[in-house]
């Protein structure tokens, strides 16, 4: 109501709301008020000018043209109204096909669409008016197909944004059909361009209405419509001009106010989903839900959280599949922090989303073994192991902002996981959610529970999404690069909120990140990446002082501290990072290393244990590198290079 308010002291929106009101208020009360005056035939005064006694002249049967053209309110809006319903309809249908078919049968719509939204609409018009026949029946469906087209384009494109976000990613993995993704998530987050663009195309619609029944397509005698009026009134424009300027002063001052009433729907319509529901102390109904979760997640008999052998993850590409993770193992004990870093594009986060079972389709996620809790994630997805993903594995995504639903509050959202996974009420689920935003250190929870996500700020956005991975009773929180776009402070914020958790609940940790300092002072063990493979694994103590694989050094020497050379090149490393679709033979860091040898470039080196458990996949392990005065690391040869210069 406050955003209609300030929308209405705004020029623009004073005069959209007053010109819409009168014209529906005309087109409802004129045909009870003025039909028999406009209907009245006068032989005596035809083609009369305009006069007091009839304002804009009368026509060839010397009935009132004012008259006539107030009537002809009712059926010129209705005809355009039920026009645009049409186009609202189809398009619709059209728009999500993409997103319910799938991926080839949405291709032949979105390329049918296409072709359709090239031609422009008038001729679109008149192609389907000449297959639906002459008529008011037959205009409104050749106007109503005509503008389906773009409103259907207009949805593909809001759609397909829309469901490439976090939020709908999650609802799939948990299982939600697709038809109630799309009218829970989906399209309350494109209703308002929706609704804006459907509302200018009832003008536009009314515009097209009028040109088909000026031509003759249209209305027909003895009915009249607005361009049946100009349509008469043309003729006798030498004659008396106000004949057709009374009809066309209507239809545009109609199509004004539908144009104008959209820019104020733009920006006074909001879309709110879930209504506030008072928030409650946790019932014991609700704790009891909770215990079958917190049992399952902590009571396995073995400190094994997270077992992944070989994984690995693949897209089709044009000349065969291309592998972004190739042959990742790895394991995470109960309480254990396991950081995962490289550069961006080494696969760091899509071996976070294979392990949540958030890669879709056409990826597919190979592994000898996926197990979480001992449950082996490979299986076709069922019930259970969609509830054990939702109430023992917590996911943190690095924007929230993409992560959430936008058109819900925050409380509803948090609450949603607890009612699907834990059976828990409307009252209870929110509850719940309340005293978990609390648990992340929100202040006044009850109230923010009721508030948009636009209305946190970054930090606190991320505080609530450790919050709905705690909704349930987590044994593994993976944090995708939980601290980007965050000021220092509030990283250290977030950083401290997931070690008190794990700390607490003894929840094991797997933190994503390209920057090692974080990884090295949160984590325990430290894995290194680099073109879909771990080239080392260490612990975190040991990252700065003793990492082995050059690549590691790399990204540690890369990052600058306390101790930096103000006045020297901070250190890089040469080179860009491997492509997926194309990996060199041997080493994959081979080209960028300062170590490497012909052996590199031929052989892939092994990722080995030595005798106190790290691992490292390098021919030179642990063989010194020089960092030269440019920053620019040195091997062997470029060191000898150096000295005798």
């Amino acid at each position: 109501m406050k955003r209609w308010m300030s929308v209405l002291r705004t020029p623009v929106g004073l005069t959209a709301t007053v010109l819409s009101i009168g014209v529906l208020v005309l087109a409802v009360v004129a045909p009870l008020l003025w039909t028999d005056n406009a209907d009245a035939i006068d032989t005596d005064d035809i083609l009369a000018g305009p006069s007091a006694q009839h304002w804009a002249g009368t026509d060839n049967l010397g009935r009132d043209i004012f008259y006539r053209t107030l009537v002809a309110t009712r059926l010129s809006v209705e005809l355009a109204l039920a026009a645009t319903v049409i186009a609202v309809v189809v398009g619709l249908l059209i728009g999500t096909a993409p997103y319910l078919l799938g991926r080839r049968p949405g291709r032949v719509v979105l390329a049918g669409t296409n072709i359709a939204v090239a031609f422009p609409g008038i001729l679109l018009a008149l192609f389907f008016a000449v297959i639906f026949g002459v008529g008011a029946k037959g205009a409104v469906l050749a106007i109503g197909f005509a503008g389906a087209p773009t409103f259907g384009r207009l949805t593909q494109t809001l759609v397909a944004g829309i469901s490439s976000r976090d939020f709908v990613a999650a609802a799939h993995v948990a299982g939600v059909p697709r038809l109630r993704i799309l009218f829970r998530h989906v399209l309350p987050n494109v209703s308002e361009p929706l609704v804006v663009n459907a509302t200018i195309g009832a003008g536009a619609a009314l515009l097209s209405f009028a040109g088909l029944s000026f031509l003759g397509l249209g209305v027909q005698q003895p009915a009249y419509d607005w361009g049946r009026l100009l349509f008469d009134g043309i003729g006798s424009i030498y004659v008396n001009p106000a004949a057709a300027l009374a009809p066309g002063i209507a239809v545009l001052v109609a199509g004004l106010a539908f144009n104008l009433f959209g820019e104020s729907v733009a920006k006074g319509l909001g879309v709110g989903v879930v209504g506030g529901i008072p928030a409650l102390p946790p019932s014991p109904e609700a704790l009891e839900a909770d215990a079958p979760a917190a049992e399952q997640a902590h009571g396995s008999g073995t400190d094994l959280v997270l077992d992944v052998r070989d994984l690995e993850v693949a897209f089709p590409g044009p000349t065969g599949p291309i592998r972004p993770v190739r042959g990742v193992s790895f394991s995470v004990r109960r309480g254990e922090a396991l950081g995962i870093v490289g550069e961006s594009g080494s696969g760091k986060s899509l071996t976070a989303l294979a392990v949540s079972r958030l890669v879709e389709a056409p990826g597919r996620v190979d592994a000898a073994r996926l197990d979480l809790l001992g449950s082996d994630l490979r299986v076709e997805e069922t019930k259970a192991q969609r509830r054990l993903l939702g109430t023992s594995l917590a996911m943190v995504f690095q924007d929230p902002m993409t992560s959430f639903n936008p058109t819900r509050r925050m409380g509803g959202q948090l609450a949603e996981g607890a009612r699907h996974h834990q059976g828990l009420d409307r009252a209870s689920a929110l509850a719940r959610a309340v005293d978990r935003m609390r648990a992340v250190r929100i202040s006044e929870p009850e109230r923010r529970a009721h508030q948009y996500p636009h209305e946190f700020s970054g930090g606190m956005r991320q505080r609530a999404m450790i919050g709905m991975g705690l909704m349930g009773s987590p044994a593994l929180i993976v944090a995708d690069e939980p601290t980007t776009a965050l000021d220092v402070t509030v990283q250290q914020q977030v950083l401290d909120l997931l070690a008190a958790i794990r700390a607490a609940e003894d929840v094991a940790l797997v933190l994503i990140s390209h920057d090692v300092t974080v990884v090295g002072e949160v984590c325990d063990r430290v894995l290194v990446m680099y073109a879909g493979k771990i080239v080392e694994d260490l612990p975190a103590a040991d990252l700065a002082a003793t990492a082995r694989h050059p690549y590691t050094r790399a990204l540690v020497a890369a990052v600058p501290d306390m101790d930096t050379d103000l006045d020297a090149p901070l250190a890089v490393i040469p080179g860009r990072p491997v492509d997926p679709a194309d990996v060199p033979a041997g080493c994959a860091f081979a080209a960028r290393c300062p170590l490497a040898t012909a052996r590199c470039h031929a052989e892939e080196p092994p990722l080995e244990a030595d005798g106190t458990g790290r691992r490292v996949a390098c021919w030179h392990a642990g063989e010194p590198i020089d960092l030269e005065v440019d920053g620019s690391l040195l091997g062997r040869d470029e060191r000898e290079e150096v000295e005798a210069r």
